[in-house]
């Protein structure tokens, strides 16, 4: 009955009270919106949901019910419970994409990236990555769009990923028995991903050494994380180009407030001497999270400013990226509306070959798919530019099986390059508790130029 009242007008309301208290409903009394004082038991193992475990296992299970093991102590008062968990991920597509007379492909590709994690502790591991399956931006399987297939594998064993992370308080809890001390320090050294500014201004994965101080609390600050990187190779600059012997340096903050997030940051890579390397770009981010009504939002503005202009690829440019989200009321879906303004031409600080251009945020219709040829719908450069995305996720078949509906369009401020818009969609399907299905299409129109289409198949296997 109250939700019948909470959902219908305040007249049926007010009537079918009414009408409870003429006939004596036998419950109105007991009727109350309070928490229940009644304790609710926990549920046995085997009440519990099957868990799905990663590859292999060794040590104490991944997520797994049940008694935490005693573990070993170590001198510096410290209690390890080691475990090693082999996980992994393979994805094979077919894809078409069609924009234009010289960009046009039919493919089947393949990814496969696995890890092994060395548990010691929540805040301790050591992880390791491979992707046997290709070789930089160049991924295994075959070009269909000849008379016959032109295929090529690769068994590329380069470690992809590989660094070990803590935190110090916590491998020396001796030194401070009562958590009293500023020792909340945390470190990362290795190959490790660095993606900042939701991937604008750096998603790359960088040689490099982290050191991160957090729990910091000041007068009207909920927490302050501040982290500082060094980076001494594996950087690469933009799409397709080697950074060399570039050095990265970085200094990123997060700070809560009661009603918002906001991170401030910057980073600053230094190429070589070298006149054909490339120069130098100093970059500053600045982003506020936050809740408005009914609306989740998020304004971000990004900065490159270059130095050494005798070398490549470094550009003085502003980002600027809004977005906002809501959930339609009664139901899990979520409805998002996202716009960009690009002016001159802003420059991560430093991008992986295969994450595309900084306007991966805007929606799926500028974002790539990482996996062989495939490009995006709609151009992923800032450069001198502006757009938007309006889109609806829904959830359906018992949040198994979701469809993505975008629509979204970009134009240029200085009327170089033509206007474009597009229609995209993304449907998502479990199979089982592993595998997902996904298909991927679009349809563009390009202003001048030929109009675009493009459609992939997916399966992903988690494993």
């Amino acid at each position: 009955m109250f939700k019948y009242v909470e959902r219908g007008s305040a007249f049926a309301g007010v009537v079918a009270m009414a009408i409870c208290f003429l006939v004596g409903h036998p419950t109105w009394a007991a009727e109350t919106s309070e928490f229940s004082d009644e304790p609710i038991p926990m549920k046995t193992p085997d009440e519990l949901p099957a868990r799905t475990p990663p590859l292999v296992e060794v040590g104490p299970d991944f997520l797994g019910p049940g008694n935490i093991p005693e573990g070993i102590e170590l001198p510096t008062g410290a209690v390890w419970t080691p475990a090693l968990w082999v996980f992994g991920s393979y994805r094979t597509a077919l894809q078409y994409f069609d924009r234009g007379p010289t960009d046009q492909l039919e493919e089947w590709r393949n990814r496969l990236d696995l890890f092994a994690n060395v548990h010691m502790t929540p805040t301790e591991r050591l992880l390791v990555g491979i992707s046997p399956l290709r070789d930089g931006s160049d991924f295994s399987g075959c070009d269909l769009s000849g008379s016959g297939s032109d295929c090529e594998w690769h068994s590329d064993l380069d470690v992809t990923t590989v660094f070990v992370e803590g935190e110090f308080g916590e491998i020396f809890p001796n030194l401070d028995p009562d958590d009293s001390r500023a020792l909340d320090i945390g470190f990362s050294i290795g190959r490790q991903l660095l993606f900042f500014q939701e991937g604008m201004m750096l998603n790359d994965t960088v040689d490099g050494v982290g050191v991160t101080r957090d729990n910091i609390i000041l007068p009207g600050i909920v927490d302050l994380r501040i982290t500082g990187f060094f980076g001494w190779d594996n950087i690469d600059r933009e799409p397709s180009l080697d950074g060399g012997a570039t050095t990265l340096l970085g200094l990123f903050t997060e700070t809560d407030f009661r009603k918002s997030t906001f991170n401030l940051d910057a980073a600053w890579a230094i190429g070589s001497s070298n006149q054909n390397a490339i120069g130098d770009t100093f970059n500053i981010g600045a982003s506020s999270v936050q809740r408005v009504g009914l609306y989740n939002t998020a304004f971000r503005v990004n900065h490159s400013m270059a130095f050494n202009p005798a070398g490549q690829k470094t550009t003085d440019g502003t980002l600027f990226f809004a977005e906002s989200s809501t959930t339609p009321a009664y139901s899990h879906d979520v409805a998002y509306l996202n716009a960009f303004l690009g002016l001159d031409s802003f420059t991560s600080a430093a991008r992986d070959p295969i994450a595309g251009g900084p306007l991966a945020r805007v929606g799926i219709l500028f974002a790539g798919v990482g996996l062989g040829n495939y490009g995006s719908a709609l151009s992923n450069d800032p450069d001198d530019s502006y757009g938007a995305a309006l889109g609806y996720q829904k959830f359906f078949n018992q949040q198994r099986t979701q469809l993505v509906l975008e629509l979204g369009g970009r134009g240029h401020i200085d009327g170089a390059n033509p206007a474009a818009g597009a229609l995209g969609l993304r449907l998502q399907h479990a199979l089982g508790d592993r595998t997902v299905l996904q298909i991927d299409g679009f349809a563009s129109v390009n202003e001048d130029q030929a109009d675009g289409q493009g459609l992939r198949a997916e399966l992903l296997f988690r494993f």
